[in-house]
């Protein structure tokens, strides 16, 4: 999208959504952010406080709004629900944020019927997943934040166990978003070398106990943050401001998101991550990269876990 203005609308000023908000003013991923939130006078609060650094940043505007406001949106992120306590899963959301999300989703179907959807609610894969069925869009213009932000704290965790600079690894946390998530260790690639030949390179060995602690401090890695500070939202933003951006810029960016299948690796209809190819209409193109037999079944296993999740709404109906 060229040098046209943009508009994204944010629909929950909450910890998260507020802090999507604050990085994409900071980073001028928008020309217009809309807050909406059922508690107006949250949303309008985070909007002043957040406008009161415009002179720092590119320049953007931010105010509060409704879903009148909100319309014709380029892109809507939903970040509605009620949050993770210590001791859940995001599993355990699934009923408490099933009708806030599918309510979000009807008023954006209306105002906003062209917009890129992308779901940040937990659990994200089930959620993002009512989001698309609701709305009746294109599976490419909904898109859930998936394991974008598990496969950078995966990134990061190798970084400091190699020495070198996150940014140039590559590696996946693939399916769920959630409990069922695995690392694809068959496709991690460090400068054109494969998980071994990187650990002999750069003398951080990896033995099986290495495999295993790293794959359960990301997958963990939330759980710990809740557990010492009751929320995880820095993060979270960051993956999702990067994810905006990459859209509404029409990179053709190649992140792993929750994207619906059709096909891959045998799998249809659920919400699950795989790196997908984004631009300015949403996903491109899904990715079924390289994996071990066994990291197969591990896909096999979330997809099973979240289409039984997702049938538990219907049924509990």
């Amino acid at each position: 999208m060229a040098q046209t203005a943009i508009k994204a609308t944010i629909v929950g000023a909450g910890l998260v959504g507020s802090t999507i908000a604050y990085t994409m003013v900071a980073q001028g991923v928008a020309s217009e952010i809309v807050l909406v939130d059922v508690d107006n006078d949250r949303a309008e609060g985070e909007a002043m406080d957040i406008e009161h650094g415009s002179p720092f940043f590119k320049e953007s505007l931010i105010h509060a709004g409704n879903y009148q406001t909100s319309a014709d949106s380029d892109i809507v992120i939903i970040t509605a629900g009620t949050n993770q306590r210590p001791g859940e899963t995001r599993m355990d959301l699934i009923g408490r944020n099933a009708a806030i999300v599918t309510s979000v989703a009807k008023q954006v179907k209306q105002v906003s019927p062209k917009a890129v959807v992308l779901v940040v609610s937990n659990p994200v894969d089930v959620m993002t997943r009512v989001v698309q069925e609701v709305t009746g869009f294109p599976a490419e213009r909904v898109i859930g934040s998936g394991t974008n932000l598990d496969s950078a704290r995966l990134r990061y965790l190798l970084s400091k166990k190699f020495g070198i600079d996150s940014r140039n690894i590559h590696a996946y946390v693939l399916g769920e978003h959630g409990d069922s998530e695995f690392v694809a260790w068959s496709n991690v690639n460090i400068a054109g070398m494969n998980i071994n030949e990187a650990s002999d390179a750069f003398g951080g060995l990896m033995g099986d106990y290495d495999y295993i602690n790293l794959a359960n401090d990301t997958r963990n890695a939330a759980y710990e943050i809740i557990n010492r500070k009751k929320a995880t939202y820095y993060g979270i933003a960051a993956s999702a401001s990067r994810i905006a951006e990459a859209i509404l810029r029409d990179e053709k960016s190649i992140m792993p998101l929750s994207v619906k299948l059709t096909g891959q690796y045998g799998l249809k209809d659920v919400y699950l991550s795989l790196p997908a190819v984004i631009g300015q209409h949403g996903i491109i193109k899904i990715i079924a990269p390289y994996i071990s037999e066994e990291e197969e079944g591990k896909l096999h296993h979330s997809a099973k876990l979240l289409a039984e999740a997702y049938d538990s709404l219907h049924s509990a109906k």
